[in-house]
């Protein structure tokens, strides 16, 4: 009995391992498609997306479930909005990767936990506890730490954690209405007349790449739907299974990785100024942490005094 209820937070925590650890992989990926650029790369995406969608609700019967969404004008126009979050958010993301800024990027993801702390406040009225309240303006700190060592904004770690951060926010309105799969497909389909543009506009000025570089290049271009669509349908999967605290854990591997590709395998400069900003993010991040699994132990203790069993 005790191996069975353990078995739903083992599967979780595999599955939103495996969602995270292909995100933080996904800069080697877009390397390996060029001469691709950004702006072609993220138009595949969308398209090839939207056919592995296709090809998924056809093998899940879920044609009918899409079908009774798409006749909803409220769920639909909120995933629209959804969609323009994370185009701008794979737009900033992808050029950030294939330009050698890989380690802003990663600060991007390292700041959304915090973002999402403060977005509660603005859009949510949330009241903060006294932790969150310090790593929001520790973290704020770093921000101004980072400014000043790039000598420029940190506009696309801000893009990515904020692009994030509100897309996540406009799910949760119809988080209990949509499965995984349907949104995407919804969102995907939004944004198909802008990569179309996209393409439109690539093949006016530089050139389409896709059909030749190869078939290799071909085929990764094809793939970035798989890519895109599988950590979704991961992620979702694990957040069925896991408590909060594991999920607020398991987002750092992300950043980990993505920082580590830009400092180990591509070489990007970390002067001095640049470790601080880190490691006081690092240290928000850490108060965070804390807060979290205080918060869980509490509430835990607190449906246990009620006579209620949790899970581990």
């Amino acid at each position: 009995m005790a191996a069975r209820e353990h078995n739903p937070v083992r599967s979780g925590l595999l599955l939103g391992a495996g969602a995270y650890l292909i995100w933080g992989l996904l800069p080697l990926y877009f390397l390996l498609l060029a001469p691709a650029g950004p702006f072609e790369i993220v138009a595949w995406r969308i398209i090839w997306s939207l056919g592995f969608c296709a090809i998924a609700l056809t093998l899940t019967s879920g044609w009918r479930r899409l079908g009774e969404l798409a006749r909803r004008p409220r769920i639909l126009f909120t995933l629209a909005g959804a969609g323009v979050l994370i185009f701008i958010n794979w737009q900033t993301y992808v050029y950030a990767t294939t330009s050698g800024q890989v380690v802003e990027a990663a600060l991007g993801y390292f700041i959304n936990p915090i973002v999402l702390v403060f977005l509660g406040v603005l859009v949510l009225r949330e009241r903060l506890r006294p932790l969150q309240w310090a790593a929001v303006g520790v973290s704020i700190v770093a921000v101004v730490v980072l400014t000043v060592a790039y000598g420029a904004f940190p506009w696309i770690a801000l893009t990515l954690a904020f692009s994030f951060g509100l897309y996540g926010f406009v799910k949760k309105r119809v988080g209990g209405e949509v499965d995984a799969l349907s949104g995407l497909t919804i969102e995907s389909a939004w944004l198909v007349p802008v990569a179309v543009a996209e393409l439109v506009f690539v093949g006016s000025t530089s050139g389409v790449v896709f059909g030749t570089a190869g078939a290799g290049n071909t085929v990764l271009l094809v793939l970035a739907g798989v890519v895109t669509a599988v950590p979704l349908l991961l992620f979702a999967s694990s957040a069925r299974r896991l408590p909060l605290v594991y999920i607020g854990l398991l987002q750092y591997l992300t950043p980990i990785i993505q920082f580590v590709i830009g400092v180990a395998f591509e070489h990007e400069r970390m002067e001095p100024a640049r470790w601080v900003g880190f490691i006081v993010i690092w240290a928000a991040l850490g108060l965070l942490t804390i807060d979290l699994l205080r918060a869980s132990r509490t509430a835990r203790a607190a449906r246990a005094s009620q006579g209620v069993v949790t899970r581990p």
